[in-house]
């Protein structure tokens, strides 16, 4: 039986896999776990009257489990851990906010219209911590095998790359190699390929917030 799961689906382009971080987070934990699935796009501009019902606040990631919809990504890849313990997931809870301010602080950077308020540090000290972490952990946070933290980070994560490259021309500093490390393996694994909305859906998603 394979799992329903509703993720976003493209801005403009309804039939094709949307730029929502957390639909991605769920949809490679299902590919890592080798769970089978089954996925709904939902036009997040005109939502499916069925989706509402089952699911009324309307948001994404949605995935039924037991007969029942369940929202939030945190909340799914817990239950999913729970149900389908094999191969295991759980990050070391010692480690599990790692990284955990880098999508903040790099939406706040990628809004930002002024060069000098600081969004672009803030920015580069999260990242500096989590190099410093793949320093001593790496070469994924827990270590040597994917987890949890990681498949959360790394939708982020290209989703950083994707939209700072393409509206600020930036990208990650050369110094910090261990998180341009990690960003390849992330980006490499099957899972990613497999389960990641293509470059010009993430531009496009984040252009009417850049453009705000």
């Amino acid at each position: 039986m394979a799992i329903e799961v509703c993720v976003k689906a493209a801005v403009g382009a309804p039939d094709i896999l949307g730029d929502c971080p957390f639909s991605q987070r769920v949809l490679l934990t299902l590919e890592e776990k080798k769970i089978p699935y089954q996925m709904h796009l939902i036009d997040v501009s005109n939502k499916p009257k069925w989706f509402l019902e089952v699911n009324p606040e309307g948001k994404v990631p949605v995935i039924k489990l037991d007969d029942k919809w369940v929202s939030d990504s945190d909340v799914i890849v817990g239950l999913l851990e729970e149900k389908y313990p094999d191969p295991p997931l759980a990050s070391n809870p010692e480690f599990s906010s790692v990284g955990s301010k880098i999508f903040s602080t790099f939406v706040t950077f990628l809004k930002s219209k002024d060069a000098n308020d600081g969004s672009e540090q803030a920015l580069i000290v999260e990242l500096k911590a989590l190099d410093d972490h793949l320093k001593s952990h790496g070469p994924y946070v827990c270590g040597q095998k994917v987890t949890a933290v990681d498949l959360s980070l790394a939708p982020k994560l290209y989703h950083l790359e994707v939209a700072l490259g393409h509206f600020k021309k930036w990208s990650v500093p050369e110094n910090l190699s261990c998180v341009r490390e990690y960003m390849k393996l992330l980006f490499a694994r099957e899972s990613f390929e497999k389960t990641k909305a293509a470059k010009e859906h993430v531009i496009a998603g984040w252009a009417p917030k850049v453009n705000a």
